[in-house]
């Protein structure tokens, strides 16, 4: 009998500033900040003024220097067949994040008067908080990544200014990856009257959905009913036009336990997807006695999802494969400081690729993000733990296991549990928990029975690594969808031994890449190193657990029982230099499909011509700039959309390529295929023998009727001449938050692009705004990345302009010597 697991929608809610009987803001500047220990720190008459001035967010850390004695960490590594420790110096990234960070804010709350009640949200503290108001002990929350919030009535004072201070403090060994440091995500303030919704206080899901209605269930809590009170909800439904299309009032009894459970109709609903991710808003006013107390703002969408054994996965009874990416929390030269702006644009770069879902890994994810996923219609896996009980790092989330692990995933579903970008939880990473056959899957089971009872709408997943081990222990088989990181050429095997009959490939790939990097000769390898800490932008180079982006397209396309894939990583991150794990300077990821300055690589353009069917791929490499390779094989690779092309080098043809259809997963996973490229040859159109000449490289694109669609040129660049600049945004926000990126590259006099460029770009900034980083995508380099100058790597780089709060205009100019400068204009409104 065919089962099918039904999963319908839930949905977040979201504060409304400046509603009637609750106020929210954020305690944003003049914050005081100190690196070093006082005791009394937190009093209200404590002398800061020597301290430094910070705007929240804000990641002191990521002002670095860069050094390899920054959390130097030993690692057991598998060495033929031999266990050695080894030294990972840019494992966290070479940041100096570790040690104490001290903040203090002296705020009024004009909002507050006896009888109301006050609450700090944080969005997420890096990491070991407590929490201290007017000189006393509030709470703490350990873990970094997780979102918590404290009842602080108690402690405010009425008419006068209320010092808040945070202790943080990151310990060494606490990460394999840069976790940043500090405030690095938002503080609010809510200040309601004394009954009210709590934060997280709404719960929404839709039971039934068709074409005709949808019934909209939500749930709402108070946080106290006296026993005379006469409590009344009134809710109204309102459509992305503002517009009124449902509404109840529901009368709370003595049998309701403080919560209001309600049903409202939407008829002729309007669904949230990926390409039309339509937003509803459920207002929410709650009386007491007749009297109105508090007003409550969820956004929501309305959608299903479902899964169908030996099927897929369906989003409004369509059948969706994940073409999904694996993200860490930073922002690359922004560090882990949270901004809305940087987050879009990595979204944007995303779905221009083809992605429909990131991966939050291995945290939960900040509000901005899960926001901006809400309106740009991307779907979410939000991940919680890289750890349990059982440690990889010293100071991991081992430490607060016990005591803390409901606690987090309690906050995270209530959180989030409204949203409807969010389409799955998982509750792991490659934990070594799963080679436990006696605690592993009573943990697994633990986690997963939090999330059904938090959230029963939802699949519970987790990335495993260990494939022999999980479907042998039964860790595997506890999950709602078995999530399999790496080995794909295992998947019909661990299918065999699972009951779910779905697979998913929850961490894939981990190609690694330098872009505009390129070696010789053109082979497939495994863990290369060179001397200057790259990887080939030939798209051939991995990792010793991992593989080509090949050879997992050909098992989800061929296998009727997966449901799709999360590559790791979408963007480069700061740590984790694979396969420079001991190679000083290397401070950042090679796994970027983008690297670390917003440039897409190569491969970008290999996952774009198989997952973006909407709009037309043509990419040529490598570059055709080789002084002194003349004469030498310089293998040629198209990756594009179209089934066929024709190569050309100064007019003269090198043949034509038609992706190889007949390649299936069963005829191309033995050593040799893996020599010749054979499952490439289903996807790209490679031309091994071409040899270097300097002047024009043509390809000629040609439909699955052989008529000639589209052509593109790429031709060897002359003298360095001039600075060209482009912006992703010609018009930003006059808010003070709000962030340009520039492209900035070196051409010849005929605008062709100099691949090889690596001198120093200074830069200038006037007008209404500010310069606030740069990256070049080089993993070696140590560069500040607040200075206002930076080497371009591989000819381009990335400059970050920030709007201030008055309107203006921003001139931003990039000059080197040699070469004429440039400038471009920003708008600030």
């Amino acid at each position: 009998m065919k089962k099918t697991f039904f999963y319908p929608l839930s949905l977040l809610a979201v504060f409304q500033i400046n509603a009637q009987n609750r106020s929210e803001f954020l305690l944003e500047k003049n914050w005081k900040f100190s690196r070093t220990e006082d005791a009394n720190f937190m009093t209200s008459t404590f002398d800061d003024s020597q301290w430094q001035t910070v705007t929240v967010p804000h990641d002191w850390a990521i002002y670095g220097p860069f050094s390899p004695k920054n959390d130097m960490q030993n690692v057991a590594i598998i060495q033929d067949g031999q266990t050695e420790a080894t030294e990972h110096a840019g494992r966290t990234g070479g940041l100096p994040f570790v040690g104490v960070g001290l903040y203090r804010k002296q705020f009024e709350i004009p909002q507050y008067s006896k009888g109301k009640k006050v609450t700090l949200v944080f969005d997420g503290a890096m990491a070991n908080s407590k929490i201290y108001m007017n000189g006393q002990y509030v709470g703490e929350w350990p873990y970094g990544y997780n979102s918590f919030h404290f009842d602080v009535t108690d402690f405010v004072v009425e008419g006068k200014k209320n010092t808040l201070a945070v202790h943080l403090m990151n310990r060494p060994e606490q990460s394999r990856w840069y976790p940043g440091a500090g405030l690095y995500r938002n503080v609010s303030v809510v200040v309601t009257d004394e009954v009210h919704i709590p934060i997280w206080g709404t719960y929404v899901t839709t039971p039934v959905v068709n074409k005709d209605f949808a019934k909209v269930n939500l749930k709402t809590k108070i946080n106290k009913a006296s026993k005379n009170g006469n409590f009344v909800l009134e809710t109204i439904i309102r459509n992305d036009k503002g517009n009124k299309v449902s509404s109840q009032k529901t009368k709370l009894s003595k049998f309701d336990q403080n919560e209001f459970n309600q049903d409202l109709i939407v008829e002729n609903p309007v669904l949230w997807t990926l390409d039309r991710p339509t937003l509803y808003k459920a207002e929410s006013k709650l009386y007491s006695n007749n009297k109105l107390v508090d007003t409550y703002s969820t956004t929501f969408g309305i959608r299903t999802i479902e899964l169908k054994p030996n099927d897929g996965f369906y989003l409004n009874g369509e059948k969706t494969v994940f073409k999904g990416v694996c993200m860490h929390h930073d922002l690359g030269p922004l560090g882990a400081a949270v901004n809305d702006a940087a987050i879009r644009r990595q979204i944007r770069i995303m779905k221009d690729m083809g992605v429909n879902a990131i991966r939050t890994s291995h945290n939960m994810p900040a509000p901005e993000l899960v926001r901006a996923c809400d309106e740009m219609g991307m779907m979410l896996m939000v991940e919680t733990f890289d750890e349990w009980k059982q440690a990889k790092v010293q100071n991991g989330y081992n430490l607060f296991w016990d005591n803390w692990a409901e606690k987090d995933i309690v906050n995270v579903v209530h959180h989030f549990r409204n949203n409807p970008s969010i389409v799955m939880w998982c509750i792991g990473n490659e934990v070594p928990e799963q080679g436990n056959g006696n605690e592993g899957p009573k943990r697994n089971k633990f986690l997963q029975d939090i999330f059904h009872r938090e959230d029963p709408t939802r699949p519970v997943t987790n990335g495993m690594d260990n494939p022999k081990a999980v479907v042998d222990n039964n860790f595997a088989a506890i999950l709602d969808v078995a999530g399999f990181n790496y080995r794909p050429h295992l998947y019909h095997e661990n299918y065999a031994k699972i009951p779910q009959q779905l697979i998913l490939g929850s961490e894939t790939a981990s190609t690694v890449s330098s872009r505009g990097v390129y070696k010789f000769p053109v082979e497939r390898k495994a863990m290369a190193k060179y001397p200057d800490h790259q990887s080939s932008s030939y798209d051939v180079e991995h990792c010793s657990w991992s593989n080509l982006p090949e050879d997992d397209f050909i098992q989800h396309e061929d296998l009727p029982y997966t449901i799709g894939e999360f590559v790791w990583t979408g963007f480069d991150y700061i740590g984790e230099p694979t396969p420079y794990y001991t190679d000083w300077p290397s401070h950042s990821s090679l796994f970027g499909i983008v690297d670390l300055a917003g440039i897409p690589k190569d491969r970008y353009y290999l996952y774009r011509s198989h997952w973006n069917k909407k709009d037309e791929t043509l990419h040529i490499l490598p570059h055709w700039n080789w002084k002194g390779r003349e004469g030498e094989v310089t293998p040629i690779f198209v990756y594009t959309n179209y089934p066929s092309a024709e190569l050309f080098i100064n007019g003269k043809s090198q043949g034509k390529r038609t992706k190889d259809l007949s390649i299936t997963r069963d005829g191309s996973a033995n050593k040799e295929a893996e020599k010749t490229f054979e499952r490439q040859k289903r996807y790209r159109l490679m031309w091994m023998d071409t040899k270097y000449e300097p002047g024009t490289v043509k390809v000629v694109a040609y439909d699955e009727h052989g008529k000639e669609v589209a052509e593109k040129e790429m031709k060897t660049a002359g003298k360095p001449h001039r600075i060209e600049l482009s912006v992703d945004r010609s018009i930003i926000k006059a808010d003070g938050k709000d962030l340009a990126f520039i492209n900035v590259k070196i051409v010849d006099k005929d605008g062709n692009f100099c691949p090889d460029e690596t001198r120093k770009i200074n830069f200038k900034i006037k007008g209404s705004g500010s310069y606030k980083a740069a990256a070049n995508g080089n993993p070696a380099s140590l560069e500040s990345f607040q200075a206002p100058f930076m080497k371009l790597f591989s000819g381009q780089l990335t400059a970050i302009v920030q709007s201030a709060e008055n309107p203006g205009t921003i001139i931003f100019e990039a000059s080197a010597k040699g070469v004429k400068s440039a400038k471009i204009k920003i708008e600030v409104q």
